[in-house]
């Protein structure tokens, strides 16, 4: 009976993106329209900062990896997918959150991804993590180790007095403080080249960080994929 139900009721399910009817290939709540946002970011590019600018320019922000890249453009779509999606993962939407990871388990990954000894994450701020329940940065770089058949590891540690940095304006971001992100004293980075994962790269200064405490641990290089790139 509740499965005749949700048939008929269908054809009056709105999409919870863009609000058309739902149709036959929804999923978690968005229609086939919405997730056809998930655009890679526009050629050519900057192989280390993943943003369009001459060659012969410096990347925008410091940058403390050898390459970097991103699946999707966080922009990208009607409405932008990326900007809709993350907010609501990290308020806790999990169907969201396991659609998304199962498209970013068939998205291609740059050809650097493979030349790496060891996959991590950005980490989250303790409490954020606890009351989140999971670490969408932490789930990606494990998918993405699993792919690589590399071993995935947490090697950095976040400042649970860290601010949040949603919402905050891109100079608020750039003041982060190196001592927001340091290296566990178990991890071990020496003479490897570590694939740092993150969910959303916006000003990159996050990602600064921690390449920062691994290249202070001893690692050989760092590479960067994120799962968006703000552009």
């Amino acid at each position: 009976m509740f499965e005749r139900l949700l048939r008929l009721s269908e054809p009056h399910l709105l999409c919870r993106g863009c609000l058309n009817p739902l149709g036959g290939s929804a999923e978690a709540g968005l229609c086939a329209a919405c997730w056809s946002g998930l655009r890679p970011l526009p050629e050519p590019r900057c192989p280390r900062c993943a943003l369009p600018h001459p060659s012969d320019e410096a990347c925008p922000a410091p940058a403390a990896w050898d390459f970097g890249d991103a699946l999707w453009d966080y922009h990208g779509g009607r409405p932008p997918l990326g900007a809709l999606l993350l907010p609501g993962i990290k308020a806790g939407e999990r169907g969201w959150r396991g659609a998304l990871l199962a498209k970013a388990a068939a998205a291609p990954l740059p050809a650097f991804a493979a030349d790496s000894d060891l996959v991590t994450a950005v980490p989250a701020a303790p409490q954020r993590r606890w009351t989140r329940g999971f670490d969408l940065a932490e789930d990606g770089g494990k998918q993405v180790a699993g792919r690589l058949a590399l071993p995935f590891a947490r090697t950095l540690r976040k400042d649970w007095r860290t601010r949040r940095q949603a919402g905050e304006s891109a100079s608020a971001r750039r003041r982060l403080p190196r001592s927001a992100v340091t290296l566990r004293r178990s991890a071990d980075v020496q003479g490897r080249v570590v694939l740092l994962v993150d969910d959303v790269w916006t000003t990159g200064t996050t990602l600064l960080r921690c390449a920062q405490a691994l290249l202070g641990g001893g690692a050989a290089g760092v590479r960067v994929l994120a799962l968006f790139r703000a552009t």
